[in-house]
C-alpha cells in the first residue's frame, strides 16, 4: 500500500482543528499551530515506531502503531514510512520545522517586547494542544546534544576574575544550596501529593537547577549592579552541574538499581564532581593553548566545539564523572585564556556561533517537552503543579535568606532579587526529558510537574521581575539618563513626522498653502527639541560619549559590508579582503575611547603636554571617566591599584594636560565620578576584629594629584 506523505498527514491533522477557534486566533497563531499541527503529523510516525530513531526498523506491526491508526482513521500500513533513506527525510523534516517554529518565536518576542524564553514556553502551551508525542531517545543522547551548548555558552562568556571575587557566595548557593533545594521540594512534594519519597527527590534534584537567562538579560538593560548580576549567573552555571550529579545518584537509588549508603552517597558525589572538575580543567587548557598557535577562526571555532562536546563525552564515557561540569570548567577556562591568542574576527565569530547554538538548544527543549505534555494532562494535575510551585519557592527562599550570611556583603534588597530571580527553564526541561522509562508512570507525571513549574516561573517571576526591580531601586540608571532619552526620542519622532509630512506634499496629498503654514512651525519645534538634547548632552560629556560610540560601531558595520560587496563584485582580492576586515574587527572590538578626543583634533594639530594628572578612581567610574576625559581631547592612560582602606581594586588615571587646562580635567572627573554608598562587611586590615554586620561606607570621587612634566611622549 502507498505510504502515507508528510502532506496528508498534515491535511489530516488540519482538518481536526475546529474552524472556529482557528478564526478567534490572530493570523501569527493560525500560523504557528499550522506548523505544530505538521510536526504533529510527522513526529507522530515517530511515536508509532520509536525503535526508528534507534536506527532499528520494525516492519512488523505493533498495538501502539495500530492504536496510532485507530485514533487517525490512516491504516496502520501507510504510517512505517521509516523504512530506509525515508527515516533521516522525517528527521529532517522535523527538525526544519522546530528551525521554523523558533525563528517565528524569536520574531513575534521581538515584536512584543518579552524575553526569549518566555515566547517558548508560551510557544510550548501551544504544542500541548496537539496529540501527544513520544520521542524515545536515550537520556545520554538528549543530554550530550542539547546540554553543553547551553552550559559552554553561559561559561564562555562568564569573567574568571568577577567569578572568583564572588566564589564563596556563589559555591554556596550551588553546593549546600542544590542539596537543600532537592530535600525541601522533595518532602513538601512528598507530603502534598503522596508521591514516594524517593521519586519526590528526583523532580527535586530536576527543579534545583536555576536558569535565569531572561532576568540576565533584563539586568543588562536595566542597568543592574554588575555583581548582583554575576552572583545570579556563577550559581546557574554551577548549580546545573551540581544538580545533574545529584540527580544521577538519586535515580539509581529511586529505581532500585543502587541500594542507599549516605557514606558511599558522598564519596561518589564528591568523584564525580571533582573528575569533571580536572577533565574540564585539563581539556580546557590543552584546547586554549592550541588555539593561540592557530590564526584561522574556522579551526578555532572547530576546536571550542570539540572541547564542548567531547569534554562531556570524555567526562561521561571514559571516566564517568561529570560531563556537565567538565564543560562548565573547559568553557570558564577557554572563554578566559582562549581569546587572548584569537584574532577580533575569530572572537566575533565565535561569540555569535555560541549564542547561535543556544539558541537552538534552548528552542528544541522547550518545543519538544511541548510535543511530549498533553495539555488535558495539565489541567488535571493542577494540585500537582501548585504544590510544586510551593516547594519550589519555599526552598529557593530558605536557600537565599539562610545562606547569604555566607556573602557578608549581600544587601537585603539584592537577596530579594536573587530569590525571585531563581527562574526555571531549559536544563531543568532537559533533565525532565531525558528521564529514563524505568521510573515508569512517574515519569510523565514528573515532566508535568516540571513544566508547570517552568511556566509559573517564567510567566509569573520573569515578568515581574522588571517592577520588582525599580520598586527596589536598584537601577543605576541615571535620571539624567532617562530625561536624555525622553528628549531624544521626542526629536526622533517629530523628526520623523515633518519628513511624512513632506513626503505627502511632494506626492500632491498636501497642499503648498498648508504646508507654508505648517512648515515655519514644525521646523522651529524640531530645532527647538534638537536643541534641548544637545543641551543634555554638554552638560553630561559621559552621555555625549555613548552616543559617538554608537555612531563609531555602526561606521564600522558600514565599513565592514562594503567591504563584503567589494569582494562580492570582484573589486577586491579575499586576501586584501582578510586584511581589512581584521582591522575593522579589531576596532570593532577595542574600547575606542580615544575616537571622539580624535574627531576634536585638527590635523596637523600637536598638543603641548607640561602637566600630568594622577587621579585614582574606583572601576565602576572608569567608562564614564574615559569619556568625559577624551571628550575634552585629553589623553588619557589607566593602570590598575588597590585602594588601602577598603582593601579593593582600583584604578590611577594619569592624564596629559597643558598648562591652564587643570582646572576643566578636575571639572570632568568630578562630573564623571559618582559617590554611592556601598555595604562593606571584610574587616579593616588594622581593625582589631571583624565587624559584626555590613556597615554603610561612601565610596566614589576621585583622589586627584598634579605633577609638572619636563618632557612628554606618546608611545
Amino acid at each position: 500500500m502507498d505510504r502515507l506523505s508528510p502532506h496528508k498527514i498534515l491535511i489530516h491533522n488540519l482538518s481536526l482543528l475546529n474552524k472556529t477557534l482557528m478564526r478567534k486566533f490572530p493570523s501569527l497563531i493560525v500560523l504557528l499551530l499550522m506548523f505544530c499541527a505538521f510536526i504533529s503529523g510527522v513526529v507522530g510516525c515517530v511515536s508509532g515506531q520509536p525503535e526508528a530513531l534507534d536506527s532499528r526498523v520494525n516492519p512488523a506491526p505493533t498495538n501502539q502503531t495500530q492504536d496510532t491508526s485507530a485514533q487517525t482513521g490512516v491504516n496502520e500500513a501507510e504510517l512505517d514510512i521509516f523504512d530506509g533513506q525515508d527515516s533521516i527525510i522525517v528527521i529532517e523534516e522535523i527538525v526544519i520545522i522546530l528551525l521554523l517554529i523558533a525563528t517565528i518565536v524569536g520574531i513575534a518576542a521581538q515584536q512584543f517586547r518579552l524575553p526569549y524564553t518566555v515566547g517558548l514556553v508560551i510557544m510550548g502551551l501551544v504544542l500541548t494542544l496537539l496529540p501527544q508525542v513520544d520521542i524515545n531517545l536515550a537520556p545520554n543522547l538528549f543530554l550530550g546534544l542539547l546540554v553543553p551548548p547551553l552550559v559552554f555558552e553561559g561559561a564562555f562568556h562568564l569573567n574568571f576574575i568577577d567569578l572568583r571575587r564572588n566564589l564563596v557566595p556563589i559555591l554556596t548557593f550551588a553546593i549546600p544550596g542544590v542539596v537543600l533545594t532537592m530535600i525541601i521540594v522533595g518532602m513538601i512534594v512528598h507530603w502534598g501529593t503522596d508521591i514516594p519519597i524517593l521519586f519526590a527527590l528526583v523532580f527535586g534534584a530536576l527543579v534545583a537547577a536555576i536558569d535565569p537567562v531572561a532576568v540576565i538579560a533584563l539586568f543588562r538593560t536595566m542597568g543592574i549592579p554588575k555583581r548582583l548580576e554575576v552572583l545570579l549567573e556563577g550559581e546557574s552555571l554551577l548549580n546545573d552541574g551540581i544538580a545533574i550529579v545529584l540527580l544521577s545518584l538519586v535515580i539509581p537509588i529511586a529505581t532500585q538499581t543502587a541500594d542507599f549508603d549516605l557514606l558511599v552517597s558522598i564519596l561518589d558525589f564528591l568523584l564525580v564532581s571533582g573528575g569533571g572538575i580536572l577533565v574540564g580543567l585539563l581539556l580546557g587548557t590543552l584546547v586554549s593553548q592550541a588555539i593561540q598557535r592557530i590564526d584561522d577562526y574556522l579551526i578555532e571555532t572547530t576546536l571550542t566545539t570539540i572541547l564542548a562536546f567531547g569534554s562531556y563525552l570524555i567526562a561521561e564515557q571514559v571516566f564517568h564523572v561529570s560531563g556537565v561540569l567538565a564543560v562548565v570548567v573547559a568553557g570558564l577556562v577557554n572563554g578566559n585564556i582562549g581569546p587572548a591568542g584569537m584574532s577580533p574576527t575569530t572572537r566575533i565569530v565565535l561569540f555569535n556561533f555560541w549564542e547561535y547554538a543556544s539558541f537552538i538548544a534552548i528552542s528544541f527543549i522547550f518545543l519538544l517537552i511541548g510535543l511530549q505534555i498533553d495539555l488535558s494532562s495539565l489541567f488535571t494535575s493542577w494540585q500537582f503543579i501548585i504544590i510544586a510551585v510551593f516547594g519550589v519557592l519555599v526552598a529557593r527562599a530558605m536557600t537565599i535568606y539562610g545562606l547569604s550570611w555566607v556573602g557578608k556583603d549581600i544587601p537585603m534588597r539584592w537577596q530579594h532579587v536573587l530569590n525571585w530571580g531563581g527562574l526555571r527553564g531549559a536544563i531543568s526541561l532537559a533533565l525532565a526529558i531525558s528521564l529514563p522509562l524505568s521510573l515508569g508512570p512517574t515519569r510523565t507525571q514528573l515532566q508535568v510537574m516540571t513544566f508547570g513549574v517552568v511556566i509559573f516561573t517564567l510567566l509569573v517571576q520573569g515578568l515581574t521581575m522588571a517592577p520588582l526591580v525599580r520598586r527596589l531601586k536598584l537601577s543605576e540608571r541615571s535620571e539624567v539618563q532617562l530625561e536624555y532619552e525622553r528628549r531624544h526620542a521626542r526629536a526622533v519622532a517629530t523628526r520623523a513626522a515633518y519628513e511624512h509630512l513632506t513626503r505627502m506634499r511632494r506626492n500632491g496629498l498636501l497642499s503648498d498653502h498648508t504646508w507654508q503654514i505648517i512648515a515655519p512651525m514644525l521646523e522651529q519645534h524640531n530645532q527647538a527639541l534638537v536643541d534641548a538634547v544637545k543641551a543634555v548632552l554638554l552638560e553630561n560629556p559621559q552621555l555625549e560619549a555613548l552616543e559617538l560610540e554608537a555612531a563609531r560601531k555602526e561606521l564600522l558595520q558600514a565599513q565592514r559590508s562594503m567591504l563584503g560587496s567589494l569582494l562580492k563584485d570582484g573589486v577586491i582580492t579575499e586576501t586584501t579582503y582578510s586584511q581589512l576586515v581584521s582591522e575593522v574587527d579589531a576596532a570593532l572590538t577595542s574600547g575606542g575611547s580615544s575616537w571622539p578626543a580624535t574627531l576634536r583634533i585638527k590635523p596637523g594639530t600637536r598638543l603641548e603636554i607640561n602637566r600630568l594628572i594622577a587621579a585614582i578612581i574606583q572601576e565602576k567610574d572608569l567608562e564614564n571617566a574615559l569619556s568625559a576625559l577624551t571628550k575634552l581631547g585629553f589623553s588619557v592612560t589607566h593602570l590598575p591599584s588597590t585602594g588601602g582602606f577598603l582593601g579593593r581594586r582600583n584604578l590611577t588615571l594619569l592624564i596629559g594636560v597643558s598648562a591652564g587646562q587643570e582646572a576643566s580635567a578636575v571639572e570632568a572627573l568630578e562630573k564623571s565620578c559618582m559617590r554611592r554608598i556601598e555595604y562593606v562587611a571584610t574587616p579593616i586590615e588594622t581593625a582589631p576584629a571583624a565587624f559584626p554586620s555590613p556597615i554603610p561606607i561612601e565610596v566614589g570621587g576621585a583622589t586627584i594629584f598634579i605633577f609638572e612634566l619636563d618632557g612628554y611622549a606618546e608611545i
